[in-house]
């Protein structure tokens, strides 16, 4: 057996553990629960101890909220409804496969892998996938959604296993988060909170939105890279061959009649594009903010999943009319039941995890873990590239117990861009280790927003799949993906690089 065997089996056999224990565990719904009761618990434990502390930002005190009291037992009573219908990634879920649903009932998915299938090299099949996940960040919905199943169901039908092209788009949606080749709704986002930690210094300072594109740019094609060796040299060979129940989708020849569906398919596609840039690229369109004229904060990026209900749903419905696989409304409405059929272990997921999130931020206990957390780092008295090492690590690490990144940078923003300011560093380049941090451990975080959409992901094609599975099968990415990236980063800072438009590393 060589070294490099000897160095997979080493690798496999920590992953398999770490499976198994995650696995052992009660089934995810049970564990969110689980979690919800031990959150309530520990906010009386943090109350009677007065684990108080200050916000950066605002200065004022933040305190523990005891759920074990009487105001806390009225809101777990009254906002148990609320808390399920308003957690934000099941609207996107059910509306998104509503119109997805439609286009899989018709045929049109079906085609579409097939064509993809045969007229793609397999061996790119993956990179395709990875990069196209950081794309995907743009609309981050559209990657959660659509692509990660949509992978899986791609890689079932060339004859691979199913959860390497999940969790290889997983990988590059979630934790290739701060990578793209365009810029996001993030980016103003976390730009205008840098903007005000960095007048805290200097009252004049303004940090642009495109701050970090140009190390961002270079992100993606190291993620993209860095992903596919991952799937293809420790995720394909530990999973093996897919001995589950799911069928891959035939990938015989396109006939005549699924030619013309796709025909059709397109065209309606292409018309509703046209309607989208018509209301985009004038200045006054009508998809653009109607006060500023923006596009990054307009109703066209905040209806983005109703463009993918749409979107979906004409096509499929072209699609059926052109390839005669619907004769009436009923067949469409048959589609989107059944789209519907496949959601409710992800619904009983979906209502306790949106407790547990509640409750965890009604106490607290994660900002005051952040704030603790930023205090640290403070106090270590570490400078240069150390420095900044840390300061990732530590992001990451805040990662796992509060999921927003705006709501992180918010706290941590006052804190370091201050400090590194003073010490010579620019805001811009805080920032950008920053998100470095923070988007590494999404895809192991069981805070992150779409986690339990995952879990319910994988559970199609392995029923005793739990978070165990999907930890162990995402941490090579997040461990190679933070290595990579600080790399990359630290090669930036020794060519002293900008690191987006008039933006350096070193203060003037």
């Amino acid at each position: 057996m060589t070294e490099l065997q000897k160095k997979k089996s080493g690798i496999d056999k920590f992953l398999s553990v770490v499976e198994r224990i995650g696995n052992a565990l009660p089934h995810p719904a049970t564990l969110f629960a689980g979690f919800a009761l031990l959150v309530v618990i520990l906010s009386w434990v943090a109350s009677q101890f007065d684990m108080a502390v200050v916000h950066p930002g605002t200065g004022e005190t933040v305190t523990p909220v005891n759920l074990l009291s009487t105001e806390g037992l009225h809101m777990i009573l009254t906002k148990m409804v609320t808390n399920f219908t308003s957690f934000a990634p099941l609207g996107t879920v059910l509306v998104s496969l509503l119109g997805i649903g439609i286009a899989e009932g018709t045929g049109l998915i079906g085609a579409v892998l097939r064509l993809v299938v045969l007229s793609s090299p397999k061996r790119l099949l993956t990179f395709v996938i990875v990069f196209s996940g950081v794309l995907s960040n743009t609309a981050s919905e559209v990657g959660y959604v659509l692509l990660v199943p949509l992978a899986a169901v791609i890689f079932l039908a060339a004859g691979r296993h199913p959860l390497a092209g999940l969790a290889a788009a997983f990988a590059g949606v979630s934790g290739g988060y701060s990578a793209n080749l365009l810029l996001g709704t993030v980016d103003p986002l976390l730009a205008g909170l840098s903007t005000e930690a960095a007048r805290i210094i200097d009252p004049a300072y303004a940090v642009n939105p495109a701050a970090n594109y140009y190390f961002m740019f270079a992100s993606t094609f190291v993620i993209a890279a860095l992903g596919t060796w991952v799937t293809e040299k420790i995720v394909i060979p530990r999973l093996g061959e897919y001995e589950g129940d799911e069928k891959p989708q035939s990938i015989d020849r396109l006939n005549p009649q699924e030619k013309r569906g796709l025909l059709y398919a397109t065209i309606a596609i292409l018309l509703m594009v046209a309607f989208i840039l018509g209301g985009l690229l004038p200045e006054n369109g009508y998809l653009r903010d109607p006060e500023t004229g923006e596009i990054l904060h307009s109703p066209f990026m905040s209806g983005i999943v109703a463009f993918i209900f749409l979107l979906a749903g004409v096509a499929g419905i072209a699609y059926g009319v052109g390839a005669k696989t619907i004769k009436n409304d009923s067949d469409v409405m048959r589609g989107m039941s059944k789209s519907m059929e496949t959601l409710g272990s992800y619904i009983v997921l979906v209502f306790f995890a949106a407790q547990f999130v509640a409750y965890f931020n009604w106490t607290n206990l994660g900002l005051i873990l952040a704030i603790n957390g930023a205090d640290t780092l403070k106090t270590m008295g570490l400078s240069g590239i150390p420095l900044m090492i840390m300061f990732i690590l530590v992001a990451a690490s805040i990662n796992m117990v509060m999921g927003s990144a705006s709501a992180k940078w918010a706290i941590m923003a006052p804190v370091f861009i201050p400090m590194f300011m003073l010490l010579g560093y620019t805001p811009e380049f805080t920032q950008v280790a920053y998100r470095i941090g923070d988007s590494v451990t999404n895809i192991i975080s069981p805070m992150m927003s779409y986690f339990a959409l995952i879990v319910a992901f994988i559970q199609r094609y392995d029923k005793k799949a739990g978070i165990g599975t999907v930890i162990s099968t995402m941490l090579p990415y997040s461990i190679t993906f933070l290595i990579g990236w600080i790399i990359l980063f630290i090669i930036w800072i020794l060519m002293d690089l900008p690191i987006g438009p008039g933006a350096g590393l070193y203060m003037p």
